[in-house]
């Protein structure tokens, strides 16, 4: 490919992917911190769960808010501009004294995330021929993959010896990566085409109920919300939960690392069953297998059991949420797709509230980690017949 409009595929997996694997890095990095500042301000249960939320309710606002101006002014603009929220607000994070002032700040990070993955998803989908669209998405989702670990890899080797605040700092740079983008990266082509937007905000998401498209959003929303409710109810608490269950804070912080290598396979193998099976078939069996690694992993007693429940966990899971992301896009068109994909991120997000908060309350009322994930697994089998019952294949389509 050339001209300035077009790119090669793999240059624009690489450029929207590393700024995904940023997201994923602060999402990451957010979950070992919560463990250390517990240890540092002396936080309860409850307050720990309020840091994963107050992280969702900005992830809701920002996909909510993001994915409209994304339909008006453009995928890249939004995308760099959510990139650079998201990094500075981390960064300004680190300086923080008081709880407080945490939560505000963690608002504006979720903000910023919450708007640059399905606006990045949606660039992605819409620069990528119909036959190889959804596994260059779910490849654009193992980028997470590397962020987790990039996370994980920081708080082994950052937090015990420097602290959480020096990995926070670091979490600011991807803020440089923008100028890059800017320099390197073309808007959507079919965005191009639309030409200017013709329909209000009001009228967007009036469009995605209408009859046309109200099963499709139904099943989106469904999905959404148990996917991100189990996903931030366990993954933000994988590390504290090793610390509760009595390992040490450095050893916690090595198992989840353990844990999250096994996301790597999980995408990939996702990837290559896309085209081969379909968008329902990957996310219906993805969601199943993790529903069951929930079960065995919240009533995991020996240290084996934990280690190869957790990462089938998260192979599943992360597989899952690669076909969801190559799957949401491709249900409206271009000129309410952004719009479309970030409200039902924006759902989800509300889920990701209470899942954080749920665990908190649960532990501090003394109820056992088999219970906490019981839940999680029947959320997830709720998603599973909403993508059975109500969605439709959209294997090798061409986006309208």
């Amino acid at each position: 490919m050339d001209g300035n409009n077009k790119i090669s595929r793999n240059k624009l997996l690489g450029l929207a992917g590393t700024g995904w694997m940023f997201d994923a890095m602060d999402v990451g990095i957010l979950s070992f911190v919560i463990a250390a500042i517990a240890i540092d301000w002396n936080l309860t249960p409850s307050e720990m769960g309020w840091i994963g939320s107050v992280n969702s309710i900005g992830m809701a606002v920002g996909a909510f808010s993001f994915g409209l101006l994304a339909d008006r002014i453009g995928r890249k603009a939004v995308f760099m501009a959510t990139l650079i929220l998201f990094s500075v607000a981390s960064g300004l994070s680190a300086l923080t004294m008081t709880l407080t002032a945490f939560l505000i700040l963690r608002f504006l990070v979720g903000a910023g995330l919450g708007g640059e993955l399905p606006v990045a998803s949606t660039l992605v989908s819409e620069s990528v021929e119909a036959k190889e669209r959804g596994r260059v998405v779910v490849l654009l989702e193992s980028f997470w993959a590397a962020g987790w670990l990039l996370a994980a890899l920081i708080a082994y080797f950052i937090i015990p010896s420097f602290g959480w605040r020096i990995a926070l700092i670091i979490t600011a740079l991807p803020a440089f990566y923008a100028i890059y983008l800017r320099r390197n990266l073309p808007d959507s082509p079919k965005f191009k085409a639309s030409g200017e937007p013709k329909q209000s905000a009001w009228a967007k998401m009036g469009a995605i109920w209408s009859p046309q498209y109200a099963r499709r959003t139904l099943m989106l929303w469904i999905v959404w919300f148990t996917v991100v409710f189990s996903y931030y109810g366990m993954f933000l608490w994988l590390p504290s939960v090793m610390v509760l269950k009595g390992f040490s804070m450095i050893q916690s912080f090595g198992y989840v690392l353990l844990m999250t290598l096994a996301q790597l396979p999980g995408y990939f193998s996702a990837a290559w069953l896309i085209e081969r099976a379909g968008r329902k078939f990957v996310l219906a069996t993805y969601l199943l297998g993790t529903a069951a690694s929930a079960l065995f992993f919240g009533n995991a007693e020996t240290l084996t059991l934990l280690l190869v429940s957790g990462a089938l966990l998260s192979f599943f899971n992360l597989g899952a949420w690669g076909a969801l992301y190559a799957y949401s896009p491709e249900q409206y068109p271009t000129a309410i797709r952004a719009t479309g994909s970030g409200m039902a991120a924006a759902v989800g997000r509300i889920g990701g509230i209470f899942g954080p908060l749920l665990v908190g309350w649960l532990l501090a009322a003394d109820y056992g980690f088999g219970l906490i994930f019981a839940i999680f697994c029947g959320a997830i089998v709720i998603g599973v017949l909403a993508v059975i019952t109500l969605g439709t294949e959209t294997k090798q389509l061409e986006l309208e």
